[in-house]
């Protein structure tokens, strides 16, 4: 190496360092934004959770089971599991697979104190084909829903693109972001729905059982920036 070759590289090695320390600082802040993965689920029990059926006879266990990792509903009869923990401001990211014939069912956002069928909340449905639909429950509202509410129901808000669940039968993914008072859905990566100015904005995070066999699993929550 000569003189000239020497002196280039004394330039060259403090530069690649500090374009290091910077990429390194760039990915730490991006960590640091997103947060860290919470698993809402162990994958053995349902620990951290809070069952509810409002028939006071029937036996949870019946409706709700785990096995190798996957939480296992009936569908009956009508009811729902919640966290034990209130959340706000959050992206939860769950999977979702019918077990058997396509039925009914949806994650509860924003669930408030009263535990009832159903609860006060914003549901992210979960109905065969009708993923990423909106319904207000309880007095809930939001800006979309206020404008244009469901033909068929007024507390129904559709989703806005075409159906983006995989076959039934098939692991599904549902990616949820509460940021404030405004929820987005997306299911496998689609943005299904909006809703701005929600009226609740932390709660109970819920899973239904409602009138057919379904399946979960992967369920995890990361805080967003102002969380609780």
């Amino acid at each position: 190496m000569n003189y000239k070759q020497m002196f280039s590289m004394m330039w060259v090695v403090p530069i690649l360092a500090l374009l290091s320390m910077v990429y390194i600082r760039a990915d730490e802040t991006c960590s640091e934004n997103k947060g860290e993965w919470i698993s809402l689920f162990d994958g053995k029990s349902l620990q951290g959770w809070v069952q509810f059926i409002p028939d006071p006879n029937a036996d949870p266990a019946k409706t709700w089971m785990i096995k190798d990792g996957v939480i296992h509903c009936t569908g009956h009869p009508a009811g729902y599991i919640r966290t034990d923990k209130k959340y706000s401001n959050y992206h939860l990211q769950l999977e979702w697979r019918w077990a058997g014939t396509p039925g009914n069912s949806g994650v509860l956002l924003h669930v408030q104190d009263k535990d009832e069928v159903w609860p006060k909340c914003i549901e992210a449905q979960l109905m065969h084909e009708n993923a990423g639909d909106f319904w207000v429950i309880g007095g809930t509202t939001f800006e979309e829903h206020q404008k244009n509410p469901g033909k068929d129901d007024a507390r129904h808000v559709p989703k806005q693109e075409k159906c983006s669940e995989k076959k039934a039968g098939e692991w599904n993914q549902y990616d949820i972001w509460c940021e404030g008072d405004t929820i987005r859905l997306f299911v496998n990566a689609v943005l299904q729905n909006e809703a701005h100015k929600c009226t609740v904005s932390e709660g109970y995070i819920g899973l239904q059982s409602e009138g057919a066999p379904i399946e979960f699993r992967n369920i995890k929550l990361r805080k967003l920036d102002g969380n609780k």
